[in-house]
């Protein structure tokens, strides 16, 4: 045969070789939201896993949330899975709606994670039937960041503002209204996340833990509502609307705490004016049996999908980085300000750095003491439903319902709308 066809026909077979190779390296696609956060921290971990996995692609495919919601429940509720990613990102308040509703569609990983290293609390959220689902990620655990100078004003140090209640926190935000003119927090009365604070910080949720409705017999949820109402009609709070409005209290001095999760802290941070000024402490809780000065509000986990042909390599990568490594949450604290539920991390070098901002103090050797304490609760399949009906019927609660009233009307509306 001539020399120069052979020669031709070993670089052909060499270049299908390196074609055929290319098109079939494992890559593992993820569908997320939020650029600067999820998305960047799983860039991060698909860098840190390729160093290792030279033949693996880590592709990240950056959605709204709202979108990243719509395809997985259209996909799945129809039944075509082709086109659904190895692995995506849920919310934590609609874990349960997925793996309750579609039953199968999400890998089991109780035998594959070891999760003694997360946050009880978390765990629970991604659990069902006895099967654990899901690698945690992000903790929404809360801390009341506030003005030190502002309290002193008033005539508190940051000692009265360790492990106080709601109720406390109230007569303290009436005495600083009264001495400085500054309200004590600001907030949007349609919006329900502190009511939600409020509640898990009593281990309670709006089910039980067969995910049965807990409305109007709620003891803790009528405590919450009461003081969420509270809070407004002494004018303890400052009604805001929206997000820009409600860290623009905070920027702009109008208020002197915040009481939200650590992801607050770089909106914070945006008053360079205030730096030094600043302190957090413990979540104030309820007044009620069993309540704790931690809490939570917001975080999401990653779930791998049983339809993906990568399933056990997804595993691997999650397991790899998310669920074995102090380093990739260092790393992730230093560069987006993401407090992880990984229990071995808080006692890294990076959350025991003093933060200038907040006085030199330790804010994230802080939350990580107290992701450990956030008691666990049930989020159930409906979390936002609630909210908005009791949203709803806060209007009238304000002008005088009687908030045992409001709450019959709630769980009324809710059997008929969700059971």
């Amino acid at each position: 045969m001539n020399k120069t066809f052979m020669k031709t026909l070993i670089a052909g077979a060499v270049s299908i070789s390196c074609l055929s190779t290319a098109v079939q390296a494992d890559e593992i696609t993820v569908w997320a939201w939020d650029p600067n956060f999820n998305v960047a921290i799983m860039n991060e971990a698909g860098d840190q896993y390729t160093a290792k996995n030279p033949g693996t692609t880590i592709k990240v495919v950056d959605f709204s949330k709202d979108e990243v919601e719509q395809k997985l429940h259209t996909m799945l509720a129809s039944g075509v899975t082709s086109s659904l990613p190895d692995v995506v990102l849920i919310e934590d308040y609609n874990a349960q709606k997925y793996l309750q509703s579609y039953p199968g569609s999400f890998a089991p990983l109780t035998s594959k994670v070891d999760y003694t290293n997360f946050a009880p609390y978390k765990v629970g959220l991604m659990t069902l039937d006895k099967e654990v689902y899901g690698v945690p990620f992000d903790s929404g655990v809360t801390g009341m960041f506030y003005r030190t100078d502002i309290l002193a004003k008033a005539g508190f140090s940051e000692k009265d503002m360790e492990n106080i209640t709601w109720d406390r926190f109230i007569e303290i935000g009436l005495q600083v209204k009264e001495k400085t003119g500054i309200s004590l927090l600001g907030n949007d009365p349609s919006d329900l996340g502190l009511l939600r604070v409020m509640l898990q910080s009593a281990g309670v949720w709006y089910f039980d833990e067969d995910g049965s409705l807990n409305i109007k017999d709620n003891d803790a949820l009528k405590e919450a509502v009461r003081v969420f109402k509270d809070l407004h009609v002494l004018n303890v709070a400052r009604p805001t609307v929206g997000w820009s409005e409600w860290v623009g209290t905070v920027n702009s001095g109008q208020v002197a705490s915040i009481t939200s999760g650590v992801w607050i802290t770089a909106s914070v941070h945006a008053g360079a004016d205030q730096s030094g000024k600043w302190a957090v402490a413990p979540t104030p809780r309820l007044n009620v049996e069993g309540a704790v000065n931690s809490s939570n509000l917001g975080g999401s986990s990653w779930y791998v999908l049983n339809s993906s042909k990568e399933k056990d390599l997804a595993i691997d990568f999650l397991n790899t980085t998310y669920a074995s490594g102090v380093e990739f949450y260092e790393t992730i604290l230093t560069n987006q300000g993401a407090v992880g539920s990984y229990l071995p991390a808080g006692g890294s070098a990076a959350y025991q750095q003093e933060d200038p901002y907040f006085a030199g103090q330790k804010i994230y050797a802080d939350f990580a003491n107290w992701i450990g304490e956030i008691p666990k609760v049930n989020y159930g399949m409906y979390t936002y439903e609630v909210d908005a009906a009791i949203a709803a019927q806060l209007p009238s609660i304000m002008q005088g319902l009687p908030i045992e009233k409001a709450l019959e009307n709630v769980e009324a509306q809710l059997k008929y709308q969700i059971q």
